[in-house]
Parts: C-alpha cells; sequence; structure tokens
C-alpha cells in the first residue's frame, strides 16, 4: 500500500514537472531580457511598436501556432514565409521565429500536457540531439553564413518543405514500423529548423507519422520537444545575433500564445490530411512570390 501510495506520489510530481520547468525556464528568459534590453523601451519605442506591421506579426504568429500546434509541423515554415514575403531579412526573420518559439512552444507543451497527448519517453529521445542541432545551425547561421546571400535558397526550402508537407498527407498510411536513428532524425530536423527558419515539424513529426506513430502523441511530444530546441536556438541567436526586431518577436510570441491552447485541444478535432494540403500549398505560394521578387 505505501508503495502504491509512494508511486502514486512520484506521478504526480513528474506531472508537476511538465508545467514548472517550462514556466521557470520562461520566467528566467524574460528577466534577463528585461534586465538587459529594458533601457531601450522608452514610451515613445513603445507606442512606435503598437503599428500597424506589430497587428500583422501577430496575425502571423496566431495563424502559425495554430497549424503547428494542429498539424505537429509548420510553425517555422509559416511564419517565415511570411515575414520573407514582408520583406524581413532572414537573420531577423530566424532569430524572431525562434525566440517567439521559447515562449509559444512553452505555451504548447503545457497545453498538449494538459489535454495528455504527450508521449514522454519519445520526447526526452528526442530533445538533446535536436538541442546539439540546433545550436550549431543558429550559431552558423548567425556568426558564419550571410542572410542575404542565402534568402533565395531559404524560399526553396520552404517550398521543399510545404512539398514534404502534402506528400506526407496523401500518402496512404502505412502500418508502425520501428524508428532507426531517432538521434540522427532529430539532430538533421533541428539545425534544418535553425538554419532555414523552420522545419522541425515537417521532418520530424512527418517521419515519425509515417512511420505509422499515433498522430496525437507524436504531435504533443515533438512539440514538447521543440520547447527545448527553440530555448537552445533562440539563446544561441540571442548571444551572436543579439535582439532586433522587437515588433517582429512580440508580434509572433503575443499571437502564438494565444493560439497555443486552441491548437493543442484542436489536434484531434479537425481533418488532418485537408488541413495539411491547403497549408503546405499556403507556403509554396507565399514562398514562389518571395523568390520571384528576389530572382
Amino acid at each position: 500500500m505505501k508503495s502504491q501510495n509512494r508511486s502514486q506520489a512520484n506521478t504526480i510530481e513528474s506531472q508537476y514537472w511538465w508545467y514548472i520547468i517550462p514556466m521557470l525556464m520562461l520566467f528566467v528568459l524574460f528577466s534577463v531580457l528585461f534586465y538587459n534590453y529594458s533601457s531601450r523601451f522608452t514610451f515613445a519605442n513603445i507606442s512606435e511598436g503598437f503599428s500597424s506591421d506589430f497587428f500583422i506579426f501577430l496575425l502571423i504568429g496566431l495563424f502559425a501556432q495554430l497549424v503547428d500546434g494542429t498539424l505537429g509541423m509548420g510553425y517555422g515554415a509559416t511564419s517565415t514565409s511570411f515575414l520573407l514575403a514582408f520583406g524581413i531579412p532572414p537573420a531577423i526573420s530566424s532569430t524572431g521565429v525562434h525566440v517567439a518559439e521559447m515562449f509559444t512552444t512553452g505555451a504548447s507543451t503545457i497545453s498538449h500536457h494538459k489535454f495528455g497527448n504527450i508521449n514522454k519517453k519519445l520526447a526526452k529521445m528526442l530533445i538533446i540531439p535536436g538541442v546539439i542541432g540546433s545550436i550549431i545551425g543558429a550559431y552558423l547561421l548567425s556568426d558564419v553564413i550571410n542572410g542575404d546571400l542565402i534568402k533565395p535558397y531559404i524560399a526553396i526550402y520552404m517550398i521543399i518543405l510545404a512539398s514534404i508537407i502534402i506528400y506526407k498527407a496523401l500518402r496512404k498510411k502505412r502500418p508502425k514500423k520501428a524508428t532507426k536513428q531517432l538521434g540522427v532524425l532529430a539532430v538533421f530536423g533541428g539545425f534544418m529548423d535553425a538554419i532555414g527558419g523552420g522545419g522541425w515539424g515537417p521532418i520530424v513529426t512527418s517521419t515519425l507519422i509515417g512511420r505509422g506513430r499515433d498522430p496525437r502523441y507524436t504531435i504533443g511530444s515533438v512539440n514538447a520537444a521543440e520547447f527545448a530546441i527553440a530555448f537552445a536556438s533562440g539563446l544561441t541567436f540571442l548571444m551572436f545575433e543579439g535582439v532586433n526586431g522587437w515588433q517582429v518577436i512580440t508580434g509572433l510570441i503575443v499571437g502564438g500564445v494565444i493560439a497555443a491552447p486552441i491548437g493543442a485541444y484542436l489536434v484531434n478535432k479537425i481533418p488532418r490530411k485537408p488541413a495539411m494540403v491547403a497549408v503546405g500549398l499556403l507556403i509554396i505560394a507565399i514562398s514562389a512570390r518571395t523568390l520571384f521578387k528576389l530572382l
């Protein structure tokens, strides 16, 4: 009886950590950002920040998080495609997306846990290799690679990601298979997500679901792991790139946090295949327009 009570107590304690850790990390992040950058925020700067552009970025963040929370993919691809089309440079776009994801994925992790969508074992297996890949990619984009030169290639990459999303949606469901080299998959997904402004979901989620894993638990687990990946790449961008584009970051955060619980609730409520095809086609159209303007 005592061992059963102890087991129940440990389970409850474990449940609480899925709330406490994201909230604690977000509080520390917010405190550091406020301490380092509060001197930049005058009343004039804040008033200027709430322009029409801010509300556009808010809507981008809201829509991107709805897509990601519901389909388990597409936040980076959707938001980066819109930001590039809006004329935001790649480095600022990727920084904004990943700093915003530090908050939105935290909210998404809490929401998915509340609705029981997380396979904790799978999430833990993805976190460390995903973090390693994201740090490498964020460092290269911040300190080595010229963002303006790779802008057309990012647009092409977004078209490829969108095509993968559509292909995965239309492919017939296959019987469940063991996913080999899960660490390699997570490293590659984290790297491409950081350097391209998106790709963790389309690469990792679509591969796992394509292997026959349950969509609900795959989406929740990959979203939970994405919190650590976004945190790692976001901190790397902050270290090497600094904080630029506050309107972009703030708008994406506000919109994403609003949408996170809605996406977690809708994960099993909407038809998955039509939604994936629609999102894929939208990303292709936006990225093709961006590519056409660049060329």
